[in-house]
């Protein structure tokens, strides 16, 4: 939906009638990174403070854990519940959000990837990132599980559309195939990979960790390594899940139930390692809001927008009828639905 008509929309409370309409379904919000001016690539500190500030006036803000043992109890949830939620665990999210949730006295889950806090890894995903924006490489072509691909680096843009497609042929991969094409793609970028991740790509520390954990912050799991947990061995599932709790455990001195699935990927083996790792409840990636119905161990959450009239409308529940009735359409008309 163009912005313009958006903006109009929001102020004159078009969206009012769906979020009182949802109200008895719980919003979780997700983010990822942080910035403090306008980038277009993340959440601006400016921004942020704009959707807390909607947040507290239109909602309740809790725990993920608050909204996690209502769905647990199969009961009617309270109305206007949101949770907040970040992932990954960069070190924006101590400098720029943390800053900001604490100013507005609002609780959060950090959901962190241990060996990328304890210095042993990077974000594979910002490894293409870095590559496509640090390459002097214009232009190549690559063949991915037997998919040819032509790629242009000639701008800022450009680059970064170029990591993302690339991200996403390489999700499809299994995790050690994942790992050789990497290796390939730097090589024929002409480009090395630093064993740490360089200094826009850093994690918080753990005692920055250990600070917003005792400040309201919960810090979570998002695995040891953050691979698609659906394209690992069944030992290395049960490693990325207990050894990334356990060591959360060993650091933060009390026990870790949240859970947050990287890329959002799942199946039934995934769910069942999940739970037997101890986990109670756990995030995916799939939008929507969460009722009694939910399946704790793969709640839905909202990918929070780039600026206030988008939130407005994804959080009221706006977004999410309208890709309903588009899909209900497209079934009637026999119209591919994507």
């Amino acid at each position: 939906m163009k912005r313009a008509v958006l903006n109009l929309m929001m102020r004159t409370n078009a969206f009012a009638p769906f979020r009182r309409a949802n109200r008895g379904k719980a919003l979780v919000l997700m983010y990822h990174r942080f910035s403090l001016e306008e980038d277009g690539a993340a959440t601006s500190a400016r921004t942020f403070n704009e959707q807390l500030e909607y947040l507290k006036s239109h909602y309740t803000i809790v725990p993920l854990a608050k909204i996690a043992e209502h769905v647990r109890d199969g009961a009617n949830l309270p109305p206007g519940l949101a949770a907040i939620t970040i992932d990954d665990g960069f070190d924006d999210a101590y400098e720029i959000a943390f800053p900001l949730l604490r100013q507005h006295g609002a609780p959060a889950t950090l959901f962190v990837i241990t060996d990328f806090l304890d210095r042993k890894a990077w974000m594979w995903t910002d490894k293409m990132r870095f590559l496509t924006s640090r390459t002097e490489v214009e232009e190549f072509e690559l063949t991915i599980d037997g998919r040819q691909r032509r790629f242009e680096l000639r701008g800022k843009w450009s680059r970064l559309d170029a990591a993302t497609r690339l991200n996403e042929m390489l999700k499809k991969l299994p995790d050690e195939e994942k790992e050789e094409e990497i290796k390939r793609i730097a090589s024929i970028l002409g480009m090395k990979l630093p064993d740490l991740p360089p200094l826009e790509y850093s994690p918080v520390t753990w005692e920055q960790a250990r600070e917003m954990d005792g400040a309201g912050i919960e810090i979570a799991s998002h695995t040891l390594t953050h691979p698609i947990l659906t394209n690992v061995s069944d030992e290395r599932l049960r490693r990325e899940l207990t050894g990334s709790r356990s060591r959360l455990e060993e650091e933060l001195g009390h026990e870790v139930r949240s859970f947050c699935y990287p890329n959002g990927n799942l199946d039934e083996r995934v769910l069942g390692a999940t739970s037997a790792a101890g986990y109670d409840h756990a995030v995916a990636t799939l939008p929507g809001l969460n009722d009694e119905r939910s399946d704790p161990l793969a709640l839905k959450r909202i990918s929070a927008a780039a600026d206030l009239a988008h939130f407005v409308q994804s959080t009221s529940g706006f977004e999410q009828m309208k890709n309903r009735l588009r899909g209900s359409r497209a079934e009637v008309l026999g119209e591919p639905v994507y």
